[in-house]
């Protein structure tokens, strides 16, 4: 992106005015894509996959949810309304997936299925407590801007981490 930059110059020098001036320039600015090592470095590294799961809000925000206990589909729907049933049906199968949360489904009449937490979910409680303490400490007066990854059917939401290194490693040649 291109911003043309329109100045005007006046320079005073004891009340009186020296020179008058207009400066009309161009600044070019973009941000640097990732190199392709840097976004496999991402895809593939602990760190960088525990960043790309734990920074999506929908999924924290079931994960806050089950840490409460089992939940149904409804309960879960109910509990964090902003979020769209088809954004929590693809987050709850991507932690059913990665083996964070279980899905169990009762043969009744009508059908009945809860979530819960596995070992391997709850051992995110920690992460939850700290990031609830860092909220309260140090934003609780502060009102952040809603950017397009809080919009989680917009383009830029997170992909799944496992799915996103296959494809990463399927694009080389």
């Amino acid at each position: 992106m291109e911003l043309i930059v329109d100045v005007e110059l006046i320079l005073v020098k004891s009340g009186k005015e020296l020179l008058q001036d207009r400066l009309w320039y161009a600044v070019s600015m973009s941000t640097p894509e990732p190199s392709p090592e840097q976004m496999e470095a991402c895809a593939t590294h602990p760190m960088g996959r525990a960043l790309r799961l734990l920074g999506d809000a929908p999924t924290l925000l079931i994960i806050f949810t089950l840490l409460h206990g089992t939940r149904r589909f409804g309960a879960l729907r109910t509990a964090i309304a902003d979020i769209s049933p088809k954004t929590i049906a693809q987050r709850l199968r991507l932690l059913e997936e990665l083996g964070f949360v279980r899905r169990r489904a009762f043969a009744e009449i009508p059908p009945r299925v809860e979530y819960d937490l596995t070992e391997k979910g709850f051992a995110l409680a920690d992460i939850m407590a700290a990031i609830k303490t860092f909220g309260e400490r140090y934003l609780s007066d502060t009102p952040l801007p809603l950017s397009t990854a809080d919009q989680p059917d917009a383009p830029g939401a997170p992909i799944h981490p496992l799915k996103e290194s296959a494809r990463a490693n399927s694009a080389q040649p």
